[in-house]
């Protein structure tokens, strides 16, 4: 493990200096194309449920196998002929997995367009980032989209790959994110995914359940560095009491604690391709959702993505020490 904790730290950093530039393929990209042509064959809507269920089986196993044996292959290949190279080829692998920087930029594209008072733009640059019906919303309903957006990613883009990155490196870091991938294009609750997808949704929720509560602690103390311990007590508070209402076990933690530190709510009513969904309410109402909370909510994300690179350096620093 001492080994992969300055793979998994550069990963992060790297991530956030230079993000992923649109004009490189994206081993996501790839991976999501192979899902797609996978479901395509095997997700047959005549098939029996228990036979669909099967298919997500083969799924999930195919997939993931690819995406964790690619990396490790390429990595023992280079590590025979240049030991250098490799390791900066596995920090680069390992950047890949995070999105610090685009989950920022996505945030900061919806303020920017509501700080222009566009309020379809906004709506435009939100529909980026997730799957409910946007074209309607009002200005704090895109907040709220915006705000739970960024607090739940924190989990599935930026700890959660580099705890699996520290545990063995840019091989696992990939086998988590096929797991994530699949459970984004799959992992629904609805005629064509509830069999099929359901094992590539409970590997997802069993994969990001450390990483999940890793974060509840990054994100207290980053909430108590930026706006104090009373803060930082109340967005506790309301994880212990809200959490557990979220449809994911994973997702209503950071959620809840955002949530409580704001002193707003966050749930409610969505809408998917038209038809209404009313997700569980998290913290107290004590005031409405603003523009301005996309920015105190993307600082908590800074700030508890520092305090993970410093944690994984001050790790590192003793192992060398030791």
């Amino acid at each position: 493990m001492w080994e992969t904790i300055p793979v998994a730290t550069l990963g992060l950093l790297l991530d956030r200096v230079i993000g992923d530039p649109r004009w490189f393929p994206h081993p996501v990209v790839g991976i999501g194309r192979l899902i797609a042509l996978l479901e395509r064959r095997w997700n047959r809507p005549e098939a029996s449920p228990q036979r669909r269920r099967w298919s997500g089986v083969a799924l999930a196993v195919v997939v993931v196998s690819v995406a964790t044996l690619i990396p490790w292959l390429i990595l023992a290949w280079v590590t025979a002929h240049a030991r250098w190279l490799a390791a900066l080829l596995e920090v680069w692998m390992v950047a890949t997995t995070i999105a610090w920087k685009g989950l920022r930029q996505a945030g900061q594209g919806v303020f920017r367009e509501l700080a222009r008072e566009d309020l379809s733009g906004a709506r435009s640059a939100v529909s980026m980032i997730v799957g409910r019906d946007t074209a309607s919303l009002p200005e704090d309903e895109v907040v709220r989209a915006t705000v739970e957006t960024l607090a739940e990613n924190l989990v599935d883009a930026i700890v959660s790959p580099v705890f699996f990155a520290l545990v063995g490196g840019a091989p696992l870091a990939w086998c988590y994110r096929s797991v994530n991938t699949l459970d984004s294009m799959v992992g629904y609750k609805n005629a064509r995914y509830q069999d099929f997808g359901f094992v590539s949704a409970r590997l997802d929720d069993i994969l990001n359940y450390i990483p999940a509560r890793l974060t509840a602690l990054l994100l207290w103390m980053a909430i108590a560095l930026r706006e104090g311990i009373g803060t930082a007590r109340r967005g506790w508070r309301i994880y212990r009491r809200d959490a557990h209402k979220h449809p994911s076990p994973n997702g209503g933690i950071p959620e809840a604690l955002v949530a409580g530190a704001l002193g707003v709510q966050l749930g409610g009513e969505n809408v998917y391709q038209g038809v209404i969904s009313e997700r569980a309410r998290m913290g107290d109402a004590q005031r409405p959702l603003v523009r301005g909370d996309i920015q105190l909510v993307t600082g908590y994300l800074d700030t508890a993505s520092v305090l993970l690179a410093m944690i994984c350096l001050l790790v590192s620093a003793v192992g060398w020490v030791m």
